[in-house]
């Protein structure tokens, strides 16, 4: 369930080969070496590899040599950049706006204006002509389902849901008013402005027997996926950024927020108003709880409390103390 088709969200713009990418790229390129020129399919990341892709490398990639035959390279890395120059490679000065270019390129997306669809009303809901139902789904009112929406059997989607670029399993229960699959949060600190986010290009998976409450917000991947896991259970106002995995068994209480590229295990419990940093790992079995402000990796079978967020035993026995020093001093 997790592989998906990604042209069925964002459909192709432009036919692209090797060759093309130099020229695209101009204003920003340093070096190139181009080896064979066959044609560009889709974009992507270290974690999915797909034939005849472009893939980004910064210097955070640095460490080690992955096979990469059948994919573009783009790099602002030198290092990088001289790592693999026996492949098709690219060394750029600006890797963000070379990203957006190459998207909006290759790809028609929501956050350009070029994006077209057609709709059907049907009981006071707007559905998409390229999304498949299953028979068995049931649709409240004001809902907007797009292009690509897969919602599969005995799912219930409650009023004024907004579900975009997104598969959806089985028996899931989405409340009213929470949208799914709505662009991340990305894009470069020293270039503000609508105009350069990051075209999202990834989708929502949502698995099966997943219950969202009102009011939340997931955003899609940036070029793979955000994943809800079997069996999760989300209370309202919760948002959940791009690149998040959570796996099976999540129970995740109100206003909880979960930064992007966040990875949690299986069976999570998080009280409200718990905030996740991004670009962390949670392991199995983890508690955490209200209120508290994850901001590095937690290890399986832990409870974590306050901010940051430590060992929940540590964390009450400093309460006490600080209550039994406040109540000396005053």
């Amino acid at each position: 369930m997790n592989d998906f088709d990604r042209t069925k969200f964002f459909p192709q713009k432009n036919s692209l080969k090797c060759s093309d990418i130099e020229n695209i790229l101009n204003k920003y390129l340093l070096n190139f070496n181009i080896k064979s020129n066959f044609d560009i399919k889709n974009i992507s990341s270290l974690k999915t590899i797909r034939d005849n892709s472009i893939i980004f490398l910064n210097k955070d990639h640095a460490q080690k040599k992955i096979d990469l035959k059948n994919q573009f390279i783009i790099t602002d890395s030198e290092n990088i950049f001289t790592k693999y120059i026996d492949e098709n490679i690219i060394l750029v000065k600006d890797m963000d706006k070379s990203y957006n270019t190459l998207c909006n390129y290759l790809f028609f997306h929501e956050d350009s204006i070029d994006l077209k669809d057609e709709f059907d009303l049907i009981d006071g809901s707007y559905i998409s002509k390229n999304s498949f139902i299953n028979s068995n789904v049931s649709i409240g009112k004001n809902c907007f389902i797009g292009r690509g929406v897969q919602i599969n059997s005995n799912s219930i989607i409650k009023n004024n849901v907004v579900i975009k670029n997104s598969i959806i399993g089985s028996n899931v229960l989405i409340s009213d008013n929470t949208t799914i699959g709505s662009t991340g949060f990305g894009f470069p600190l020293n270039n503000l402005g609508s105009t350069n986010i990051n075209p999202h290009i990834g989708i929502v998976i949502i698995e099966n027997n997943v219950r969202i409450g009102s009011n939340c917000t997931i955003d899609r991947g940036k070029i793979d996926y955000t994943l809800i896991g079997n069996n999760s259970m989300l209370d309202n106002q919760i948002h959940i950024a791009h690149n998040v995995i959570i796996r099976d068994n999540a129970c995740i209480a109100a206003q909880t927020g979960i930064s992007g590229s966040v990875i949690i295990g299986n069976n999570l419990i998080a009280g409200g108003q718990s905030g996740f940093a991004g670009h962390i790992e949670i392991g199995d079995h983890v508690i955490v709880a209200a209120k508290s402000g994850v901001t590095k990796n937690v290890k399986s079978k832990s409870s974590v409390a306050g901010y940051p967020a430590t060992d929940i035993n540590k964390w009450k026995k400093l309460i006490i103390k600080q209550r039994k020093e406040l109540w000396l001093y005053t």
